[in-house]
């Protein structure tokens, strides 16, 4: 009897992009532009996986809704021309076109789950040679945001994939939740934008140090389960 289609979704900032510093800068470009208070740079990091509007919500909750609109508009204009300037520069983490091949040779379908706008995902897929890897990709503007289950859902839904076939691969406590939320395997990583302790407290059911160590991870979370 053949093996059961099985799904591997990915956060991407964080978890498979370095983009922290980059985000950093475009909210604090934004705060200048409008002449708001921006928030301090160590909080900014707490928030990189929600959709953008919770993101600047809860990074200025003084501004009026008014405001809020202009926000979201700058903040999207700042980084595309962030994004021209020279020197610009968001890599993979390394590792990531290895472990994407790992998982293609053991037949997993490949997605994605992440907060960025559609135009930012393009963007990064383009910059990295990652177009065509992924079946599914979800952003809040197919599904709401995390932590709710939707973009996972649509994922699996997309794929025809399972809940017990499926794992969630992400560096925040929302991508734990989110998965968790829709029964699927919940593994994080280490070197993103949540401590590692706070996304075991959320519930991961694996934690790993490198991207070396996501298959075998993987693996074990969908393995068939004995009767």
């Amino acid at each position: 009897m053949s093996r059961p289609l099985r799904l591997v979704v990915f956060d991407l900032d964080g978890t498979i992009v370095d983009s922290q510093s980059n985000i950093v800068r475009a909210v604090a470009e934004v705060a200048k532009i409008l002449g708001v208070p921006g928030p301090p740079p160590d909080q900014v990091p707490r928030v990189i996986g929600l959709s953008l509007k919770e993101a600047l919500a809860e990074l200025f909750p003084g501004v009026d809704p008014g405001t809020h609109e202009d926000l979201d508009r700058e903040y999207r204009e700042a980084f595309v021309r962030l994004r021209a300037s020279p020197g610009f520069d968001e890599p993979l983490f390394a590792g990531t076109h290895d472990v994407l091949d790992q998982l293609d040779r053991a037949g997993y379908l490949l997605g994605i789950a992440t907060g960025k706008g559609r135009r930012g995902v393009n963007h990064v897929l383009s910059c990295h040679g990652l177009e065509g890897r992924f079946s599914t990709i979800n952003t809040p503007e197919e599904s709401p945001g995390k932590p709710h289950p939707g973009m996972i859902l649509r994922a699996m839904a997309e794929a025809g994939v399972e809940p017990r076939n499926t794992v969630m691969i992400g560096d925040t406590t929302y991508d734990i939740q989110m998965a968790l939320a829709a029964g699927v395997g919940a593994v994080g990583v280490s070197w993103g934008n949540h401590p590692i302790s706070e996304l075991e407290a959320a519930g991961a059911h694996r934690l790993i140090d490198r991207l070396g160590d996501l298959l075998q991870a993987v693996e074990c979370l969908t393995a068939p389960r004995v009767p």
